[in-house]
């Protein structure tokens, strides 16, 4: 699993599994679960990152992962 965080546009992605994303869905305001041929969630695209953490983790500030 992989996790990259892109600070200009305030989103992280988590790869979950290696495969070309088919199809993308939309599964909640700002949550984007990318699928492969098999229908398998290969990643996950978290929207506004900051704005849903804000409260739990004031005091981090979110570094580029790579």
């Amino acid at each position: 699993m992989k996790i990259n965080y892109d600070r200009a546009a305030n989103a992280a992605y988590i790869r979950r599994f290696e495969g070309k994303v088919i199809d993308s869905e939309e599964v909640a305001l700002g949550i984007i679960y990318d699928y492969d041929e098999t229908d398998r969630i290969v990643g996950i695209e978290i929207l506004g990152v900051k704005q849903r953490t804000a409260e739990r983790f004031k005091n981090i500030d979110f570094p580029a992962l790579r």
